[in-house]
């Protein structure tokens, strides 16, 4: 089975995934700079596809923004 895509207000492709039973993630699509969301997954609603446009939106409007993670480099000593 395909993931669902999804076209934000700005015209921006994302791929909706299901991570867990819990979670959704949206992945950037063709064209899409933006980094990957994880929001958590509507009580009422099990298949992305069943929601509407404006419920995936509400959904990516309120995914906290990604953070940067702090990478080590393994050339320093440390």
């Amino acid at each position: 089975m395909g993931f669902r895509t999804f076209t934000d207000r700005d015209g921006r492709r994302w791929e909706i995934r299901d991570r867990s039973d819990r979670e959704w993630e949206f992945v950037p699509d063709k064209g899409n700079p933006g980094p990957a969301r994880v929001v958590e997954r509507p009580d009422y609603e099990t298949d992305p596809y069943e929601l509407s446009s404006e419920e995936l939106q509400r959904l990516l409007d309120a995914a906290p923004a990604p953070r940067a993670r702090e990478r080590k480099s393994p050339f320093l000593d440390c």
